[in-house]
């Protein structure tokens, strides 16, 4: 109940602080919204053709619109020397790596809902039905890119070129994500369900509890190397 506690805490005083800035998910909002109009514009295809796209071109969306939230995580905690702070009192810096995941998660969630729908409109898609489908497979992409992305972000936050060397350190890495969400999605657009892809989602699924409980594990050692 402590750790609940403190990761609550932690993610109010996070999302109160982007109520007031908006600075993350500005960025994130017209970013993804951006990338969407250059594909529009960008791709000229057949329907079946650009169907077999969609899930890579939405998945490059969200890496690029993800990093740029990661990129500024801790940036509220390094003005003033914040972090030092949270770092010397009795926090469990598990409660901070959960908190800093589920804000992230938060905030790319909140994107995806805007994204998506937009990308369907755009496209002028069919199969509204299978959004529900689409969304589930998001969510557990999307999970697991913020857990291994907090790592990461923490890992390369005293780093000098840290925005150049987050994404290169991140990409590599998130190729089983990458890969078995693009599957999934392929075979929700093409049969209508996700009965096809149960290994893929259990890749997913095994990878997002993997790193959320070695995230937690590790990330005292993390956050104070």
């Amino acid at each position: 109940m402590k750790l609940v506690s403190q990761v609550y805490l932690l993610l109010w005083k996070d999302l109160l602080l982007e109520l007031r800035r908006r600075d993350s998910l500005l960025t994130m909002f017209f970013f993804g919204t951006l990338l969407l109009f250059v594909f529009h514009f960008s791709f000229d295809l057949a329907p079946d053709r650009f169907l077999e796209m969609t899930p890579a071109m939405l998945w490059l969306a969200f890496l690029f619109t993800g990093t740029l939230g990661l990129a500024q995580m801790f940036q509220s905690e390094r003005e003033n020397h914040c972090l030092d702070a949270l770092l010397l009192s009795p926090l469990d810096r598990g409660a901070l790596f959960l908190a800093k995941t589920a804000f992230n998660l938060v905030l790319m969630l909140l994107v995806e809902l805007v994204v998506i729908p937009l990308f369907w409109i755009l496209f002028n898609l069919n199969g509204w039905n299978l959004l529900p489908q689409i969304f589930l497979v998001t969510l557990l992409g999307t999970m697991g890119f913020c857990v291994l992305g907090t790592l990461m972000s923490a890992i390369t936050l005293r780093a000098r070129a840290r925005e150049l060397l987050l994404p290169l350190v991140l990409f590599p890495l998130m190729i089983p994500v990458i890969l078995a969400t693009i599957r999934c999605m392929e075979t929700v657009l093409q049969n209508g369900q996700m009965g096809d892809s149960a290994q893929w989602l259990r890749l997913l699924t095994g990878f997002d509890v993997i790193f959320l409980t070695a995230g937690v594990l590790i990330f005292d050692w993390v956050i104070e190397s």
